[in-house]
């Protein structure tokens, strides 16, 4: 099963408000989340932009989150302080390298 990685491209000019709102939504609700790890950061080049790495076990893991009332009212509300609509990139993880092992005899 192929780990899942969703990307979610925002301008706003209300970064703290959104970081704000979305600690909390991590760790409340009935159902635990089902995503990995999130990074969340600031783009250097474009002022105002800002774009959040989530990593999921699998496609079906991201699904299964995004299908929680918690994920659905936090999109929603996060959407009420963008510049415009956020953009998502679903991509499926072919490779990765973090960069431990050595490949020097």
């Amino acid at each position: 099963m192929a780990r899942f990685v969703q990307i979610i491209e925002f301008q706003t000019a209300r970064i703290e408000e959104i970081e704000a709102l979305g600690r909390p939504s991590r760790t409340d609700g009935s159902t635990a989340p089902t995503f990995r790890r999130i990074l969340a950061t600031a783009d250097r080049d474009n002022p105002g932009t800002y774009l959040t790495i989530v990593e999921f076990d699998s496609y079906g893991s991201a699904m299964e989150n995004s299908g929680r009332p918690e994920t659905s009212e936090f999109a929603a509300r996060m959407a009420a302080l963008c510049d415009g609509p956020p953009v998502f990139r679903n991509l499926d993880v072919m490779w990765e390298d973090d960069g431990s092992a050595d490949d020097n005899p």
